[in-house]
């Protein structure tokens, strides 16, 4: 369970929240700290409180946002198509905030046909400019036919007896991660990243910078770097550990 929020619960008034020495987290009443005067409120798990507001690892109120940061980001995908529609869709993040991608991504999936390597590889100009007049998706031409590109080098690995999958994993870094206590922490590149980005390149994908690349590595479990006592850093670690790195 993460850390307690600090000071007084804002919904129970009364309430503090405190640390007892078993390590688990309960909310006891204030007044029952000034001697035994009153009596000790009952005592509830902090997750129980109607103050609790569990931690994450940055600032969101949008359901959306939440739902994709419990569920998704920094679980690890191991599948082509998945794997290139993340690809694609953080190049299209490029200049946006990720949650204006979140908000079109439907759309995105229907319009480029779920990602799917082999369908996308075939489209042509009649779809970039069919693309290119949809305001459900970004309309930036380079990208697009980023995508398209990105589907055409998925389909030359495949060909040649590889998998987008384990060219993507093959970068992932050696060793135990320690948890960054904000993403503030976090790089925006690595050297990982940056071998990515050149190999991918070589390969024939494009929109693929380091940072790009960095950024693909958290959403889809290469690294996990969910902050220390974020919610669901714990169990983002444990599906790594059981799919394997």
């Amino acid at each position: 369970m993460p850390g307690p929020p600090a000071g007084l619960c804002s919904s129970c008034r009364h309430q503090r929240v405190v640390r007892n020495t078993r390590g688990s987290s309960f909310s006891l009443c204030e007044r029952s700290r000034e001697g035994d005067r009153y009596p000790r409120y009952p005592r509830l798990p902090v997750s129980s409180c109607p103050g609790y507001e569990p931690r994450r690892c940055w600032p969101m109120s949008d359901p959306l946002y939440i739902a994709y940061h419990d569920d998704e980001w920094g679980r690890p995908v191991r599948d082509d198509a998945l794997l290139l529609e993340r690809l694609c869709l953080e190049g299209f993040q490029s200049g946006l905030s990720w949650l204006t991608i979140l908000r079109k991504r439907e759309r995105f999936r229907e319009r480029f046909e779920r990602f799917d390597p082999q369908r996308l590889a075939r489209f042509g100009e009649e779809d970039v400019e069919r693309l290119m007049a949809d305001a459900g998706i970004v309309r930036n031409r380079a990208k697009i036919e980023a995508a398209i590109a990105n589907a055409n080098a998925t389909l030359a690995l495949q060909e040649a007896g590889e998998t987008l999958t384990d060219l993507l994993w093959s970068f992932a870094p050696a060793g135990p991660q320690s948890a960054p206590t904000s993403l503030g922490d976090t790089p925006s590149a690595t050297a990982e990243s940056k071998a990515m980005a050149r190999e991918l390149k070589r390969r024939g994908f494009r929109f693929v910078g380091p940072t790009t690349a960095y950024a693909l590595m958290q959403a889809v479990g290469i690294v996990n770097d969910h902050v220390l006592g974020c919610i669901v850093r714990a169990a983002v670690e444990d599906e790594r550990a059981r799919v394997g790195r």
